[in-house]
């Protein structure tokens, strides 16, 4: 099938609004570290709440961690041991993601939770499970990675609160409420909004994971399930990979009104770095392109063929990129509306296809840091950002576990 016919106008969307992204990217320069810097960076926990490794496990079928050793350089990803040292991640939510259309989502994400354990087994030396946020400072100071579950997609619990439980006993301490399709009991970013929001049930879950501990994540839910996740949740609500709608107009992205919201509710909204999400002419793109997803894979049934299909119309049609600027002005704009307080890092690394300059993998977060004190934040901001508001939001749901009556 020749994608590039079939989506002719698409492909020529991407063409002509690449060229002012570039324009736009080339009036910010490069920025480089300083070991002034380097060591706010390394000082701080960073905690990153959105790392897809696992499901390229998955992809690859390979979980012998042998043939694919991420303990080596791993140049067609952007995760490896030497590069989330060389990156100062202090803790990482690893995400059992499973296809919302699987007909299958509690065994493979079973599967998925099982690949996290046991590649968290394979390397002791770079790793260690965390359950909680102490769990997090004690694994960071012991020189390893604290690594956590993160599931992405109320589709993997199949419509049972037993599950949900299941999913937390195993090591899941958050749940994005959905992926890209709704729910029968919520409404995703990327679907016709059917509920308004959470149907009761979709309020009995948000309150079970308050009883368990486990965060709620409003990344890839529709605004108006956003505001009724907050108005439900008597615990701190993330974003576990979102950015600021005002800079970049995706509904993936969190409107202002919402980051007021989550202010109050004493949340975190953690930056996700694809170029779609980050730029305005990504943002406007990317509708386009999940349409073009939605017909190809009506159109080629197939899944090996859907794939190789799909990744060769995105090769033909990348994605503007952006750069570290862009990703910045998103934490800066959540700061304004939100506070400080209120936003973290949440990259989405293997998970996505388009990076922003120098943010090209898990070795570039000092960039981030650097370019934070460029623009004048104190080191106690900068450690806020990059991991102690999501520690605090973990001992607050920790708290409100404990006190659910």
């Amino acid at each position: 099938m020749k994608t590039s016919v079939l989506f002719l106008a698409v492909a020529c969307a991407f063409a002509s609004n690449q060229t002012a992204a570039q324009t736009k990217s080339a009036k910010r320069g490069v920025v480089t570290l300083t070991e002034a810097a380097l060591k706010i960076h390394h000082d701080a926990i960073l905690i990153d709440g959105h790392n897809d490794l696992p499901y390229q496990f998955r992809y690859r079928n390979d979980f012998s961690f042998r043939t694919f050793d991420i303990a080596r350089a791993q140049p067609l990803l952007h995760t490896d041991i030497p590069r989330l040292k060389k990156g100062g991640v202090g803790a990482q939510f690893w995400a059992a993601y499973v296809d919302a259309e699987s007909k299958h989502a509690v065994k493979e994400t079973l599967e998925q939770i099982d690949v996290i354990h046991r590649f968290v087994k394979a390397y002791p030396d770079a790793f260690e499970l965390a359950a909680t946020a102490d769990d997090i400072v004690r694994i960071r100071k012991s020189g390893k990675i604290a690594s956590l579950i993160g599931v992405e997609g109320g589709h993997s619990i199949d419509n049972s609160l037993g599950v949900l439980r299941t999913l937390h006993a195993l090591g899941a301490r958050y749940m994005t409420l959905t992926h890209t399709d709704n729910l029968d009991w919520a409404d995703a970013a990327t679907d016709v909004p059917r509920h308004k929001g959470l149907t009761a049930f979709g309020e009995d879950v948000v309150r079970e994971m308050n009883r368990l501990g486990m965060l709620v994540d409003i990344s890839h839910v529709s605004a108006d399930t956003m505001r009724h996740a907050l108005k439900v949740s008597k615990a701190p609500v993330i974003a576990s990979h979102s950015s600021a709608f005002a800079i970049a107009p995706h509904p993936r992205n969190v409107p202002d009104d919402v980051l007021k919201l989550v202010a109050k509710n004493n949340g975190v909204v953690m930056v996700n770095f694809y170029s779609g999400f980050i730029t305005l002419e990504g943002a406007r793109l990317l509708p386009e392109m999940m349409k073009t997803y939605r017909a190809m894979k009506k159109q080629i049934p197939d899944p090996k063929e859907f794939k190789t299909a799909w990744a060769e119309w995105k090769r033909q049609h990348p994605m503007p990129t952006g750069n570290i600027h862009d990703v910045v002005d998103h934490i800066e704009h959540i700061i304004k509306v939100a506070g400080v307080d209120h936003v973290g890092i949440g990259s989405d690394f293997d998970g996505i296809n388009s990076a922003p300059k120098q943010l090209e993998d898990v070795s570039c977060f000092p960039y981030i840091t650097q370019e934070l004190l460029n623009r004048g934040h104190s080191r106690e901001a900068i450690h806020k950002i990059l991991g102690g508001n999501v520690l605090r939001v973990l001992r607050d749901a920790e708290r409100v576990a404990k006190e659910w009556k």
